[in-house]
């Protein structure tokens, strides 16, 4: 095998190794989710009661003991729930995948030294299971509207047009991050404490408007603001998407996505002699 074309940079290498990998991909996305639970008694019913934990614990903190409202809904508790559960669970989507990101080439060195392995679809399967865990807490978000307040609105599959890019973003932070962990170990502790800030600087507990228009420009740079608002506006108002910005979101979103897989794959070779 050529190794130009084995580390080749192109968007269409990496469509064709997802696709000739795909097999392998789907078994350790399968592999990574019942691993995660195995040895315990529920197993992956532990994937759907999860959320529902959370979705109870951060709704009776923030209404009940807290008493916050979402500024220009109503004062409905469970709409409250929603409106926060929505923006934690895409949150919790991008901090698994990016804290995870930088000791995957680390955790999987037998993979670098042993065998050939494609190394670029490990990112791809961490996004995977992320994806898996979301959509049961979406599963969990749709119940909880369903018994609440009906059929959803007509708008919530524009979710999924939606995830597209936002996933997109996550996988190219995954690639760069997965290859500057094996150069700085540092950066896992780094990634960890800025995650943990964006869960506050994000509109997961606050819409937007609700801060002083001085600071809303730190929210704006946030690249979970975008999607979490989005996202909020299709499942819970019922609102269209704003498709201008969702273009120049996918746009920046691919850029990101082919710029981290270009960064992975010029910078792999050198893998094994820093392991």
């Amino acid at each position: 095998m050529n190794p130009h074309a084995a580390h080749s940079i192109s968007p269409l290498a990496l469509l064709g190794s997802l696709k000739s990998h795909r097999s392998l991909i789907h078994s350790l996305i399968k592999r990574e989710v019942i691993g995660r639970y195995q040895g315990s008694i529920l197993g992956l019913l532990w994937s759907f009661f999860n959320p529902v934990l959370m979705l109870a614990i951060y709704t009776f903190v923030f209404s009940v003991i807290f008493k916050a409202r979402w500024l220009g809904g109503s004062d409905s508790k469970t709409e409250f729930a929603l409106a926060l559960f929505a923006g934690l669970m895409l949150y919790n989507f991008f901090a698994e995948c990016v804290t995870r990101a930088p000791a995957l080439i680390l955790s999987n060195v037998n993979y670098v030294k042993k065998v050939i392995f494609p190394l670029e679809v490990l990112p791809v399967v961490i996004l995977g299971s992320a994806f898996f865990h979301l959509l049961i807490s979406l599963l969990v978000w749709l119940v909880f509207y369903l018994v609440f307040f009906g059929i959803p609105q007509a708008t919530f599959g524009l979710l999924f047009v939606l995830l597209f890019p936002f996933m997109l973003m996550v996988l190219g932070l995954g690639w760069f991050l997965a290859s500057l962990g094996v150069y700085l170990r540092d950066v896992a502790q780094v990634i960890g404490l800025i995650t943990s800030a964006l869960m506050f600087m994000s509109p997961i507990f606050y819409p937007v408007t609700a801060l002083p228009e001085d600071f809303r420009w730190l929210l704006q740079i946030n690249p979970l603001t975008f999607v979490i608002e989005q996202a909020r506006m299709v499942m819970i108002w019922g609102l269209g998407m704003n498709w201008t910005s969702l273009a120049l979101y996918t746009l920046l979103a691919s850029m990101i996505a082919w710029s981290g897989f270009a960064w992975f794959q010029k910078t792999r070779k050198g893998f094994a002699d820093v392991l």
